[in-house]
């Protein structure tokens, strides 16, 4: 059985005292073991969250990381400095894809990164509204998945978290249908692994969906058998609504 995993995206919001009120309201509302629960802040907020949830089983995950472990890289942070505070890192985040243009080589090493240090990359896959009217759902989630994959052995591809987020979908309102997601997910996420790292990886690998989750449409994703979580941005700036969505999963999933 794979562990279900909530992940709460931050985006550019809260600072150090936002972030550490945030995070307290959720562990002490938080009220199930059997959700793995990430928060991911901004990088300034990541060691006062990290205080925050020592001792509880919340976990803490960065938006983002650099592929080199050092070096003339201005702004950027590396995996060696997130790994004293975090589990996970978010990796390939359509916003980062079309804001910052990160291709897919990019993305590939900065999920080799992640793994060398013990990192879990939460790699972020998914097609636009133009992408998907054309009918190229598929083939776009499908090579995200594959170049981001290459060079991995199957013992690293099993440790890793995917999200499908529908790029339309995000921060819109408009989230897929549970059906959509499970589809693409299945088709193309799932046979993905499966072509590159054998049916047994395939199963083990959690893949979450992401795209206008709330605690009124959750139930719709999570309970599908393939989708295993969801990785949440708006809704995982307030306690509230968060802790709705993973106690929902949990009632869902048991």
């Amino acid at each position: 059985m794979r562990q279900p995993l909530i992940a709460g995206n931050w985006k550019m919001n809260k600072t150090a005292a936002e972030g550490q009120a945030l995070a307290r309201a959720i562990r002490e509302g938080l009220q199930t073991q059997t959700v793995e629960v990430v928060l991911c802040p901004p990088f300034t907020a990541i060691p006062a969250v990290h205080a925050v949830l020592q001792g509880s089983s919340i976990l803490v995950g960065a938006q983002n990381v650099h592929w080199e472990d050092a070096g003339a890289f201005t702004g950027e942070i590396s995996p060696v400095m997130l790994k004293e505070w975090c589990r996970y890192v978010i990796i390939g985040h359509s916003e980062r894809r079309q804001y910052f243009h990160e291709d897919d080589e990019m993305i590939r090493r900065k999920v080799l990164a992640a793994l060398r240090h013990g990192l879990t990359p939460i790699l972020c896959v998914g097609e636009t509204l133009a992408q998907r009217e054309a009918g190229e759902t598929g083939t776009v989630v499908a090579t995200q998945t594959r170049r981001a994959l290459e060079g991995l052995s199957p013992g690293q591809a099993a440790s890793l978290v995917i999200a499908y987020e529908p790029v339309w979908a995000i921060g819109t309102g408009r989230a897929a249908t549970g059906v959509d997601a499970e589809e693409v997910i299945r088709r193309w996420v799932r046979g993905t692994l499966e072509e590159l790292f054998g049916l047994e990886v395939a199963q083990q690998v959690r893949v979450l969906y992401g795209g206008s989750v709330t605690p009124e449409n959750i139930a719709e994703f999570v309970g599908r058998s393939t989708i295993d979580g969801a990785l949440v941005g708006g809704a995982s700036l307030k306690a509230e609504t968060f802790l709705r969505i993973i106690h929902e999963t949990a009632r869902v999933k048991a």
